[in-house]
């Protein structure tokens, strides 16, 4: 993303950092863009409005006083233990649907986040994600690629039994995590009927097609790519913002 871009919100994650910025031809709207970690001796981003962080953080690169911490999510009966991405994404799910929640966040790693109806943590699960998986075959075996295979929105894993080695591990891997989400959302929805299933993550796109409309009814499955993005612009506005919600409070 641009520097001259007006205004940027930064989540840090794993493996890439993901940017924001206010999309001007849509209001309210965010345009975003992932890139890899900055490089030693990167020049510090401008006009930042706030930035939260889950994986390793250049020091002095970026402000500290614009970071959000943990303590700034409005989420209920947060551990202190949990990361800034899941309860960004876990509140700002329950915060759009108003319902019981378990958010899919298919990142680096797969973590499965249920959020009670009230807004409350409830507990979840880790799991490794597609590329951690597909380099751990490598690594440990002798003839299987090790690479992260670029599947794309999904293509490599389309058909249910592949000859080719590289689209099974994919197919393998996908329907696996697909599998797990799945049967974690049926277990929600017994837990709390009517608990909305949500994916996020940048390995959504590859995962959405091959889950299934689960058993118990409880609406659509809601694919929102980028929920820790608009929680963290959600809860750090920008500056304009802020001075109108101060003057309607007056």
């Amino acid at each position: 993303m641009k520097g001259s871009d007006p205004h940027r919100w930064l989540l840090i994650g794993n493996s890439r950092w993901h940017w924001a910025c206010p999309d001007l031809q849509g209001f309210g709207r965010l345009r975003v863009e992932h890139t890899p970690p900055a490089e030693p001796g990167a020049e510090a981003p401008a006009a930042l409005v706030a930035w939260a962080a889950v994986g390793p953080v250049p020091a002095g690169l970026l402000p500290a006083e614009r970071r959000l911490g943990l303590e700034a999510v409005p989420l209920g009966d947060c551990p202190p233990w949990l990361g800034i991405d899941r309860a960004l994404a876990g509140w700002q799910a329950w915060r759009r649907l108003g319902t019981a929640v378990l958010v899919a966040d298919a990142g680096t790693v797969l973590s499965l986040t249920r959020v009670e109806a009230a807004g409350c943590f409830g507990g979840g699960r880790l799991l490794a994600g597609a590329g951690l998986q597909l380099r751990a075959m490598g690594e440990g075996t002798a003839a299987l690629p090790g690479d992260r295979l670029a599947w794309g929105d999904g293509s490599r894993s389309s058909e249910a039994w592949p000859r080719a080695t590289a689209e099974a591990m994919a197919a393998g891997v996908l329907r696996g995590l697909a599998a797990a989400i799945e049967a974690a959302h049926g277990e929600a929805c017994r837990l709390v009927p009517g608990c909305r299933l949500v994916l996020t993550g940048g390995d959504g796109p590859a995962l959405l097609p091959l889950l299934h409309r689960p058993a118990l009814a409880s609406g659509p499955i809601e694919h929102w790519p980028d929920l820790g993005l608009e929680a963290l612009a959600q809860l750090r506005p920008l500056p304009q913002a802020q001075a109108r919600a101060r003057s309607a409070r007056i």
